[in-house]
């Protein structure tokens, strides 16, 4: 007979940063119900990966003064460290430069163009870099983007576009009628309030003013847009479109995408209807989770807040950070992540209630015993509520798991081990072992204290993996299975226990504070940018030598066989000039039209590849050359105006 299949995805990271502990906290919660499915019985499939084209991909490698193709392979090999290190347990990595994911991307978009659903336009409007996201000027927040708050730029090209609406009313039948298809419910509800009901307008997918992405076959000028290249990664790593398509035909419809809030609108909708057009089953479910908030706020490099998981892992180790996120994070809303918090959470769960529990029933077996777990023989009416306890909460993690409510799932695994400390009280051990009549019933609670353990080390092999290994070592179990939990006799009586080193010492908490402080101070240091030297010191004569003036920029192109120049033509007091700026890899063209720059109008006029610069912009840039910005002038001023 054959399993139960079982398909989950995280979203493909896009490698531009350094993962945080929150795109982690996502692959992390896709770990545990992965790994949890597998021991249940079910034929797992994992799927993670990165995402790896686009324009910002592109100047992000052009500042480094490497191909992106470079660029990316580094990070992804970090990447892949990274879940190394997390203890995940992937089925597969895909990455969206893998050859046979583009071949697959250039069908589907063929035959979405051959259908009629996809269509060659133009396009106006303004694009979200970092978010690859094309906005209408209603949608803008403050005139920044409605996603990441950042600034936006005016974008007009030639591009193709799918016809989103025709498949709108559709979708939001289907959504409608599958209750089950968007969670949490307060998702659905945005996603068909805020999005699909006021009207769903076609979405760009192609590109022309870059070259970083997956060609158009019939029209190689254009470059598939983000969004189908990236979001197709979930049938294409199945290989789907290919010649084995065995795993397509094995795993997909995939039963759960999970997914952050922010991406939520990709998944339930392009998603969706893209595969509607291709006649292919939706996924079961798209479960969008909250963020992990830190200081009160969403974690971004430009408020100092990101938490790094290498850090941590590297203080307090793997499963100590697994538990955190999966215990204290509410799964489907936002959870906080505060390192006092974290350590307190160490040493109480971890330290005090199952570390602690570990050790003192491996120390009293060796005390009393030898080392050998005693066989059970005088069974009393207080061992039942344990018991109880303990067959049942198998039962009540699987359910909590089919929920997706993993924090529910641990809660209950640490009910029995707080039953279990309980127990220790309530049956007095030491008090036992004073007396020799009472022997039997001593090996009777250490028996029972050792089997709850082990079906404890079972039950939580899913979300900390090392820990039960470690349970397991020092306990010498042997059952390990899922079906091994559904009886309490799994232990072998006879069995030598090995007591080890303390699964979770306790931690200081202030000093271990004060040291995360000291370092990421010193991280700030260090990556705080450096200054460049002052140059030696002019009079004021030598500045009034120099001519700064406000223009207005009338028109601006690519310079030809020139990747870093533009020719800008600008209006000086009523006078055209020409002047061709370095700052192609920073401003697509259509951003500097119109705006008003300074110019240093007196520098003698120079042949750059050819054409004449008569004078040049004035510009600020970082040491590394990774961000640059004209300097502009907020009002307009009439052109030709001294810049003093």
């Amino acid at each position: 007979m054959n399993k139960k299949t079982y398909y989950i995805t995280t979203p493909i990271y896009y490698p531009s940063a350094k993962l945080h502990i929150g795109n982690t906290y996502t692959t992390v919660a896709s770990d545990a119900l992965a790994r949890f499915k597998r021991l249940t019985g079910y034929d797992v499939m994992f799927l993670t990966g990165t995402d790896e084209h686009g324009q910002k991909i592109q100047r992000l490698a052009e500042t480094k003064g490497v191909t992106p193709i470079e660029y990316v392979d580094e990070i992804v090999a970090g990447i892949k460290d990274l879940w190394k290190m997390m203890n995940v347990s992937y089925d597969k990595f895909i990455r969206t430069t893998d050859n046979y994911h583009i071949k697959a991307v250039q069908d589907i978009f063929k035959k979405l163009y051959d259908q009629g659903d996809i269509y060659k336009d133009s396009y106006e409007g303004w694009y979200c870099t970092p978010c690859e996201s094309f906005w209408t000027e209603t949608q803008l927040v403050n005139g920044n983007c409605p996603d990441c708050g950042r600034p936006v730029e005016k974008a007009k090209e030639e591009a193709y576009f799918f016809r989103m609406s025709k498949y709108a009313p559709k979708l939001i039948t289907y959504i409608e009628s599958h209750p089950e298809f968007i969670q949490p419910e307060s998702r659905k509800n945005e996603m068909i309030n805020n999005f699909l009901k006021p009207g769903l307008q076609d979405l760009c997918v192609s590109r022309t003013s870059f070259d970083w992405g997956i060609p158009v076959t019939f029209d190689e000028k254009h470059v598939v847009y983000v969004w189908i290249d990236a979001l197709a990664n979930y049938i294409t790593a199945l290989g789907y479109g290919s010649e084995n398509d065995d795993l397509y035909k094995k795993y997909w419809p995939a039963d759960v995408h999970l997914v952050g809030k922010d991406i939520l609108r990709f998944h339930t909708i392009y998603w969706p209807i893209m595969l509607m057009a291709l006649g292919i089953p939706l996924p079961k479910q798209v479960f969008g989770h909250g963020w992990l908030l830190v200081d009160g706020g969403k974690m971004s490099k430009s408020k100092g807040n990101v938490v790094d998981p290498v850090v941590l892992v590297n203080h307090f180790g793997t499963d100590p950070v697994r538990y955190y996120l999966l215990r204290e994070i509410p799964f489907g809303s936002d959870g906080l992540f505060n390192n006092e918090i974290f350590i307190k959470k160490i040493n109480s769960d971890l330290a005090n209630d199952l570390g602690n529990l570990l050790s003192r029933t491996c120390a009293m077996v060796e005390k009393y015993f030898d080392g050998v777990i005693p066989a059970p023989k005088a069974k009393e009416a207080i061992d039942d509520e344990l018991i109880n306890l303990a067959l049942a909460t198998p039962k009540k993690v699987e359910k909590s798991i089919d929920d997706l409510k993993i924090p529910e799932a641990l809660d209950s695994i640490w009910e029995l081990i707080g039953r279990s400390n309980k127990y220790i009280d309530e049956t007095t051990p030491w008090i036992l072992a004073k007396d020799e009549a009472k022997k039997e019933r001593l090996g009777t609670v250490l028996y029972n204290l050792s089997e709850a353990l082990r079906i404890v080390s079972v039950c939580v092999s899913s979300f900390l993996p090392e820990t039960s290994e470690n349970i397991n070592k020092q306990l010498n179990v042997e059952l390990t299975t899922w079906d091994s939990v559904a009886s309490f006799d799994g232990t072998s009586a006879g069995t030598k226990v090995s007591k080890g080193e303390l699964l979770f010492p306790r931690i200081d908490v202030e000093k271990k504070i004060e040291e995360l402080n000291m370092l990421k101070e010193q991280q700030l240091a260090e990556n705080k940018p450096k200054m460049q030297p002052l140059k030696e010191e002019i009079t004021i004569e030598d500045f009034e030598k120099i001519d700064l003036r406000v223009v207005k920029v009338l028109a601006c192109e690519p310079v030809k066989g020139a990747k870093k120049l533009l020719k800008l033509k600008v209006d000086i007091g009523g006078e055209e000039r020409q002047v061709i700026s370095g700052i192609a890899k920073y401003y697509e063209p259509s951003d500097l039209v119109g705006k008003y720059v300074v110019l240093v109008a007196n520098l003698k006029p120079a042949k750059l590849r050819g054409e004449l610069s008569q004078g040049m912009i004035l510009a600020a840039s970082t040491d590394d050359d990774s961000k640059l910005c004209t300097v502009t002038i907020p009002e307009e001023l009439p052109t030709g105006s001294i810049v003093r």
